[in-house]
């Protein structure tokens, strides 16, 4: 049965959902219809639950993809393309679960990450944090100075054991990093290079004027909370608005009370202070990397290096 020749294992919130997209639209590639499928790097335990006949769903009531069946099926829609992927940013992140379930099952995939500027994804994840109203995520300055070893926002920027690995594993060969600035100064010439390198017609022009996320945060994060959580208040709301209004037209009147409680995200901007810091804290872990790649990182840090 077929299974993914090509995967894109990194990183959140560095523009994969446009390349996602963007891949989607050469007639030569098949895209796993479900971004983000997360297999190669399942936990043990949520595998054994699977085994054991546990419904695993996601919030959105979406089954997650735990089983080599369950992940078959995502390219049943496969006809005679000559590339067929998968993206799935966490693969860099949990690479010490992933790598081996990749050499188990698709050994030969080419593999391709877009590594973003760390402080940059770092202030971005934590507004997409915010904006969807995902637990309580503390500033990012408080992560770093108190928690920066268990923080999933900034432990994810930190990118050169992950990297490393895979290129140990791997080999430079089927390993291609690309970089965020790239996608943002030349869609067009980033796609060819992705194009060549999974093997499809390179010349094909897709269109990239259209960003697929743009950053937004809210006016009032407590009213955001209200509309974006279940909680007592919205649910004597629904049911009062239940007997008015056809379900769809609820879920619109939300839509616009969520877009009229939302503001660019220059809103909540990262301060010089929090840039220093996080600079600070990822300062090794990109040198580490530079030397690694080979390639100029240095525009990543805006800030001077402080003295100790």
């Amino acid at each position: 049965m077929t299974l993914p020749n090509f995967l894109i294992f990194g990183v959140q919130k560095a523009g994969t959902t446009s390349i996602y997209k963007y891949l989607r639209q050469h007639p030569q590639v098949f895209m796993s219809p479900l971004k983000e499928t997360e297999f190669m790097g399942r936990k043990p335990e949520i595998q054994a639950q699977a085994a054991a006949g546990a419904d695993l769903r996601t919030k959105g009531g979406r089954k997650k993809i735990v089983t080599i069946d369950d992940y078959r099926e995502l390219f049943e829609g496969v006809q005679d393309e000559l590339a067929i992927g998968e993206a799935s940013p966490n693969y860099l992140f949990s690479h010490e679960r992933s790598v081996p379930t990749i050499q188990r099952y698709v050994p030969e995939a080419k593999l391709i990450a877009i590594l973003r500027n760390p402080v940059e994804r770092a202030y971005s994840d934590y507004l997409m944090h915010v904006r969807q109203a995902i637990g309580n995520p503390r500033p990012l300055a408080e992560q770093v100075q108190e928690r920066g070893e268990s923080s999933h926002t900034l432990l994810k920027g930190r990118y050169y054991e992950g990297v490393k690995h895979y290129l140990d594993v791997f080999g430079s060969q089927q390993v291609k990093i690309f970089l965020y600035d790239e996608l943002r100064q030349d869609s067009p010439g980033l796609m060819r290079q992705i194009f060549e390198f999974i093997g499809v017609d390179s010349s094909f022009a897709v269109n990239t004027e259209k960003r697929q996320q743009t950053a937004e945060v809210p006016k009032n994060r407590t009213v955001n909370q209200l509309l974006r959580t279940n909680n007592p208040l919205r649910s004597m709301a629904r049911g009062v608005l239940r007997m008015a209004l056809p379900e769809e037209k609820r879920q619109k009147l939300r839509s616009r009370l969520i877009a009229a409680n939302s503001q660019g995200k220059e809103g909540m901007p990262l301060t010089p202070g929090e840039r220093q810091l996080l600079e600070d804290y990822y300062r090794d872990d990109v040198m580490r990397l530079q030397d690694l790649l080979g390639r100029d990182l240095s525009t990543w840090f805006q800030l001077k290096q402080t003295e100790a």
